[in-house]
């Protein structure tokens, strides 16, 4: 449960989110993008998701920590799908197929998809209409480092173009790559946020009480 959480993210930031399991991150970017509800003043991109998450959801990219995708359509009808709701071209959905390395699964069922695979179909989705802002959860979980890289690279292009990131993720070096500032919560709270991310992994343990367990 989330309690008493005060948090402000500025526009073209790539803000990480960082916690032990169960500290309230996915409670929270569900809260953000309208997929719950919640109490408090919440707004995104001018808009409250707890009072209008469809709209919502029309502004911002997602890239959920659990799978998303329906099985029963294939890779490349999957993203048409998503390009129609969209109103893109179907243009876009090549664009997207390529950049994320599904040219080989293009016919592929969704629920025959490795978990990795299904990440990056989410990426190219939660991408292809260029969001404003991006939530990830945990994004880089499933991925092999070869396409670790390719996200990183990706996710550098649509920073660089002035775009906001919400990340939650485990993986400090990560957050150490991408981010500019983060945050740690804890127990629903956050208890520390840095820009200086030199000694993240420090920091990290120290506030979430690892450091006390790993001395022992």
């Amino acid at each position: 449960m989330l309690q008493g959480l005060n948090l402000h993210v500025k526009a073209g930031e790539v803000f990480g989110l960082l916690g032990p399991n169960g500290a309230g991150k996915t409670t929270l970017i569900r809260i953000l993008t309208g997929q719950t509800g919640g109490s408090g003043e919440v707004i995104v991109a001018g808009v409250n998701p707890i009072r209008n998450p469809i709209k919502v959801r029309e502004l911002v990219g997602i890239v959920p920590e659990s799978e998303s995708v329906p099985n029963y359509l294939n890779v490349e009808e999957y993203l048409h799908f998503v390009a129609k709701i969209r109103n893109l071209r179907d243009k876009t959905v090549n664009l997207q197929i390529r950049k994320f390395g599904l040219d080989d699964y293009k016919k592929t069922v969704c629920k025959d998809l490795s978990k990795g695979t299904k990440q990056r179909l989410m990426f190219a989705a939660a991408l292809m209409h260029r969001p404003k802002i991006l939530f990830l959860d945990e994004p880089f979980i499933n991925l092999d480092p070869v396409y670790q890289r390719v996200i990183k690279n990706e996710l550098e292009k649509y920073i660089n173009e002035g775009n906001t990131i919400f990340m939650a993720t485990h993986i400090l070096e990560m957050a150490e790559k991408l981010c500019t500032r983060v945050g740690i919560i804890k127990n629903g709270k956050i208890v520390k946020t840095l820009e200086n991310l030199e000694r993240l992994e420090d920091v990290f343990l120290e506030e979430v009480g690892y450091a006390k367990v790993l001395s022992n």
